[in-house]
C-alpha cells in the first residue's frame, strides 16, 4: 500500500468516527421527539425469542420494561416529556417500587420536585413506612409507575398512601396497556395520564 493511499484510509476512518461522534452529540443535546421516544422505547425493549408469560402461555415476543427504564438516555426523555403533564399543585413525586423508583428520580431531577419511594409492603423494622424518602402527610401527592395493565397494584398503594395522610391528585405512567387499568383507577378516584399507550408503541414495530 502506497504512503498516500494509506494517509487517504486514514483520514475516511477519522472523518467516519468524527461524523458519528458528531451524531452522537447532536442526539444527546436535543430533545427526543415524541414519536422518536415512542421508537426508542419500544426497540429497546421488545424482545424476540421464546418466553413464559405470567399466564403460563407461551409467547415468541416479550416486552421487558427495565430495559428502557435502566437506560439514562430514555429516563431523561421521559422525564422531559412529562414535565408537561405535571399538575400545578403536585408537591411530592411518588415513585412506585420498583419500576416507578427510577422514573420519580428522573422527573424529580428535571422538575426540581421532591420524590418519596413507595414500599409494596412497610418493613417491619426501621421507620417502617410504607413511603421513604420525602414526607408524605398532607402533601399533594403525584404517584408515577412505569405501566400499568389492571391497576391493581396502584390501587393497593393509593390506599397505603391515603391512610398514610397523603393527598392523591393522580398518576402518571409511561405506558397504559390498555388492559382496563384506567378505567378500575378512575373508579377509585385515581385519574391516570399515560406518556404512551401500547397500541402506540406497537405502531413503531
Amino acid at each position: 500500500m502506497s504512503a498516500e493511499l494509506h494517509v487517504s484510509l486514514c483520514h475516511e476512518v477519522y472523518l467516519n468516527k468524527h461524523i458519528h461522534f458528531l451524531f452522537l452529540f447532536h442526539i444527546l443535546l436535543n430533545t427526543m421527539t415524541r414519536t422518536e421516544l415512542a421508537h426508542a422505547i419500544y426497540h429497546t425493549s421488545h424482545l424476540t425469542g421464546t418466553f413464559v408469560l405470567r399466564s403460563g402461555a407461551v409467547s415468541n415476543e416479550y416486552f421487558d420494561k427495565y430495559l428502557f427504564e435502566s437506560n439514562p438516555s430514555l429516563l431523561r426523555a421521559i422525564a422531559e416529556h412529562w414535565q408537561t403533564l405535571i399538575p400545578a399543585e403536585t408537591e411530592i413525586l411518588a415513585g412506585l417500587e420498583m419500576g416507578g423508583i427510577p422514573l420519580a428520580t428522573a422527573l424529580s431531577l428535571a422538575s426540581g420536585i421532591p420524590t418519596s419511594f413507595v414500599r409494596k409492603k412497610a418493613k417491619d423494622y426501621g421507620t417502617r413506612n410504607i413511603a421513604e424518602g420525602a414526607p408524605v402527610r398532607d402533601k399533594n401527592i403525584l404517584m408515577i409507575e412505569d405501566v400499568i395493565t389492571s391497576g391493581g397494584q396502584v390501587i393497593e398503594s393509593a390506599k397505603e398512601l391515603r391512610q398514610a395522610g397523603a393527598n392523591i391528585i393522580g398518576v402518571l405512567c409511561v405506558i397504559d396497556r390498555e388492559s382496563g387499568g384506567k378505567e378500575k383507577l378512575l373508579a377509585e378516584g385515581l385519574h391516570l395520564q399515560a406518556l404512551f399507550t401500547m397500541t402506540e408503541l406497537k405502531a413503531q414495530a
